[in-house]
């Protein structure tokens, strides 16, 4: 099983954010309960639907956990949101989802599929 196909796997039981920390588990320096946590306040996006997509929250912070750089990133991370966003139609969830529109752009389980496949664009 790849990354991407973990990370939607990982979803069925975990947030958005979680899902595509915990597929990079493997590479990362913290075990299951620290990404668990790290994660948890990114379910229905950032601040509860009205910010970023739980997904591409993820996604930016296993980008900067795997640099292990603590400047420097900016370019990097512009990329990265910028694929997020075309692959996905736009970075909010509440405009993923539809919520003012009635028109879902992208599914949870898609978000973070494309979180991932940026995290891996931008890597290599």
């Amino acid at each position: 099983m790849n990354r991407t196909e973990r990370g939607a796997q990982l979803k069925r039981a975990h947030n958005c954010c979680q899902a595509v920390l915990l597929a990079y588990e493997d590479l990362l320096p913290y075990d299951k309960e620290a990404l668990l946590i790290l994660g948890s306040t990114f379910g229905s996006g950032m601040g509860g639907m009205m910010g970023t997509c739980g997904a591409l929250v993820g996604a930016e912070m296993v980008l900067g956990l795997l640099s292990q750089k603590t400047a420097g990133m900016n370019g990097m991370s512009r990329r990265l949101f910028q694929r997020f966003e075309e692959q996905c139609g736009a970075s909010r969830c509440i405009d993923l989802k539809g919520v003012l529109t009635g028109r879902m752009l992208c599914s949870c389980e898609d978000c973070v599929k494309r979180a991932i496949e940026a995290v891996e664009a931008v890597r290599s």
